[in-house]
């Protein structure tokens, strides 16, 4: 906002939002999760790349080679949406794709040793924009917050799995 109150499309100025506004946890949830991924982007776009390469690279990195319907899983990237990022991370020679010997008709991906350090320097650079979003925080409180959102976010997808399904009927 600028000081006559018009919009300078910056975002939301807290100073001048109501202290009910201001002590609303899903607001300030929802500012700071902005904050964040406006800062990851920022970071891995420096870099090439987005959110999804990383978490594509992470989930073969930690869990090995798989299939595209279990890398969709693993990582919560829409199947439609996947194929993309594997396509980009293949043509940078961060990943191969390969038939299933088990079941020709799905791929397998594996991660490459040239991905394993881009996964790398992804890492350190996420590391830092950790720091940067943290900032104000110490390092116990950084622990503490990290906990909590973990926690919350445990229990609304834990309710949800457990949510009744509407019947379609």
């Amino acid at each position: 906002m600028t000081n006559d109150g018009q919009d300078d499309g910056s975002g939301p100025d807290d100073r001048a939002a109501t202290a009910r506004l201001r002590g609303l946890p899903s607001r300030l949830l929802g500012l700071t999760a902005a904050q964040a991924d406006r800062l990851v982007g920022e970071g891995l776009a420096g870099a090439d790349a987005r959110k999804w390469h990383y978490a594509a690279l992470v989930a073969l990195l930690e869990s090995g080679p798989a299939s595209q319907a279990t890398l969709s899983r693993r990582t919560g990237i829409y199947r439609s949406d996947l194929v993309a990022v594997i396509n980009e991370l293949a043509e940078r020679g961060f990943v191969q794709r390969a038939p299933d010997p088990d079941d020709r008709r799905r791929n397998v991906i594996t991660i490459t040793e040239s991905g394993r350090r881009h996964a790398q320097r992804l890492d350190a650079l996420l590391a830092g924009v950790q720091d940067e979003l943290l900032a104000p925080l110490s390092p116990a409180e950084r622990e503490q917050l990290t906990g909590l959102l973990a926690r919350i976010l445990e229990h609304h997808t834990r309710a949800a799995a457990h949510a009744p399904r509407e019947s379609s009927a």
